[in-house]
C-alpha cells in the first residue's frame, strides 16, 4: 500500500486496566478529540476508538505522530504525564500493518473474548463519528466497507460467530461460577450500556437466578429492556433506590459510564454485608473503587477478571481462527490491489481529459462540413475508440500496480503524454 495510514494502540496486550482507564473516552471525548487531532495536527482518514479493552487512533500522514497523538490524548484527558506512558502502547506505522491491525480488531481476533461480537458495532460508530466530523477520506471509506463486508463473510461462512463466548457471557460464566453455592441467587445490574444490556439478556435467559433487576439512571432505558422479556422477569428500581437494592443482592454488575468510581468504599460500608456480596466491574473507568475489596464479605472482579471461558463455543470459535484469518487475508490482498490503483488514478483521468481535449478538436474540424446525423456517428465512432484505447492504457496501469511498478511507470507516462499540463477529469 502505498498511503501512508497508521495506528496507535493502547489495549489489554500492554496495558493493565489501571493504565487504560485513565486515557479511556466516551463518545463525545471521542468526537472531540477526532476534531483535535483533524485541526491541530493535520491528520487525515482519522478513526478513533475507544472501548474498555483499547483506545486507538488510526490516522493518515508521512509522519510519525504517535508521540504527538499520546500527548494531545494526555491534554485531553488532563494527564500531562500521558507521555510516560508511551511504552504501553503499540505502534503500526507501516499501512499494512495498521490494516491489518484494524480487520483483526474489528472482528474479534485481537480481543481479550475472541470473537466478541460487540467490537464489529463499537468500529461502526467510530467510523459514523470520523464520517460525521468529515475525517474519513477514500482510503479509510474503503478499508472500512471491506472490513464490514469481510466480517458479513466472516459470520456467514465460518464458525467463528456461532456460540455466546462475548465479554457479557463471560461475565454471565463469571457469575455462575462466583454464586454455585448460594441459594437462589439475587443479582442487581446498574448502568444498561451496550455491554450491561447484553449482560441482563444473557442473565434473563439463563432461568439460574432467583431475581435479576436492571437500574439506570434513565428509568425507560430499563422499562425497555424489560419489555424483550416476560412481564416480570427483569424487575427495575430507580436509580434513586439503588442503595437498598444493593442490600438485596448477591451479585452486582456495574457498566456505569462516569470517570470516577460510584460504588466508594463509604457507600459500601454501609450496607451491612452479612455474606458475601460479589462485584463484577464491567466499565472503563472502574466504576467500583479499588479498596471497596476492603470491606469484610466484599468480592471485586473487574474486566481483567473476566476471563475466557474453555466453553464449547469458545472453542469452536478459536478452530476456526485460520480460516477467519484466511478470509483477512484475501480481503488485505485485494485492498492493497485497489490502494496500488489510486496512485494511477489522478493519471488515468488526466489521459482522459487529454484524449478528450484531442477529440473535440478534431470533431470541430469535421462538424461544419457534415450534415447532424454524420456529425452523431463521427462523435460515437470516436469516442468509442477513445475508450478502447484508454482502456488498454489502464489494464496495463493496473497490471503494472499488481506488479508494484506503477511507481516507476508514472513519471515516464507523465512526459510522455504531457499530463501534467492536462486537467484532471471530472468523475
Amino acid at each position: 500500500m502505498s498511503h501512508p495510514f497508521k495506528a496507535v494502540s493502547l489495549s489489554f496486550r500492554k496495558a493493565p486496566l489501571a493504565i487504560r482507564e485513565l486515557l479511556a473516552l466516551d463518545e463525545a471525548a471521542c468526537r472531540r478529540f477526532l476534531q483535535q487531532l483533524r485541526n491541530e495536527l493535520h491528520l487525515n482518514d482519522l478513526l478513533v476508538l475507544s472501548t474498555c479493552n483499547r483506545t486507538e487512533v488510526y490516522y493518515a500522514h508521512d509522519d510519525d505522530c504517535s508521540a504527538a497523538i499520546i500527548r494531545a490524548l494526555g491534554q485531553l484527558k488532563q494527564r500531562p504525564d500521558a507521555s510516560s506512558f508511551a511504552p504501553y502502547f503499540d505502534l503500526y506505522l507501516e499501512p499494512e500493518a495498521a490494516a491489518e491491525h484494524l480487520f483483526e480488531v474489528a472482528i474479534g481476533l485481537d480481543a481479550q473474548v475472541v470473537g466478541d461480537l460487540q467490537i464489529i458495532n463499537q468500529v461502526k460508530m467510530a467510523y459514523q463519528w470520523a464520517a460525521d466530523a468529515d475525517a474519513a477520506g477514500p482510503f479509510l471509506h474503503r478499508l472500512m466497507h471491506t472490513i464490514f463486508f469481510t466480517n458479513k463473510r466472516v459470520q456467514q461462512e465460518t464458525s467463528f460467530r456461532e456460540g455466546a463466548a462475548s465479554m457479557s457471557y463471560a461475565a454471565l460464566e463469571l457469575v455462575e461460577e462466583l454464586t454455585t453455592d448460594v441459594a437462589s441467587p439475587r443479582v442487581l445490574v446498574v448502568g444498561l450500556g451496550e455491554i450491561g444490556a447484553d449482560v441482563c439478556r444473557h442473565l434473563a435467559e439463563s432461568k439460574y437466578f432467583a431475581s435479576v433487576t436492571l437500574c439506570n439512571r434513565t428509568r425507560s432505558r430499563a422499562e425497555e429492556l424489560a419489555a424483550e422479556f416476560a412481564p416480570g422477569q427483569l424487575q427495575i428500581v430507580n436509580f434513586e433506590n439503588v442503595t437498598g437494592a444493593l442490600r438485596e443482592a448477591d451479585v452486582i454488575i456495574s457498566s456505569i459510564n462516569r470517570d470516577t468510581p460510584f460504588f466508594t468504599r463509604e457507600l459500601v460500608d454501609h450496607l451491612d454485608v452479612l455474606s458475601y456480596k460479589f462485584f463484577i466491574d464491567l466499565s472503563v473507568p472502574r466504576s467500583v473503587a479499588a479498596d471497596v475489596e476492603q470491606v469484610p464479605g466484599v468480592l471485586v472482579y473487574n474486566v481483567d477478571a473476566i476471563e475466557s471461558k474453555a466453553s464449547a463455543a469458545l472453542e469452536q470459535r478459536l478452530a476456526a481462527v485460520p480460516q477467519v484469518r484466511a478470509l483477512i487475508e484475501s480481503s488485505l490482498l485485494d485492498f492493497a490491489d485497489w490502494s496500488r490503483e489510486m496512485l494511477v488514478s489522478p493519471l488515468i483521468q488526466r489521459m482522459k481529459a487529454g484524449l478528450e481535449q484531442l477529440r473535440q478538436q478534431e470533431l470541430e474540424r469535421f462538424q461544419k462540413k457534415a450534415t447532424p446525423s454524420e456529425v452523431k456517428l463521427l462523435d460515437d465512432a470516436t469516442r468509442a475508440f477513445m475508450q478502447k484505447v484508454l482502456k488498454q492504457h489502464v489494464l496495463h496501469l493496473k497490471a503494472a500496480c499488481r506488479r508494484d511498478e506503477a511507481e516507476q511507470l508514472l513519471p515516464l507516462l507523465t512526459d510522455i503524454f504531457d499530463l501534467e499540463r492536462q486537467p484532471v477529469a471530472n468523475a
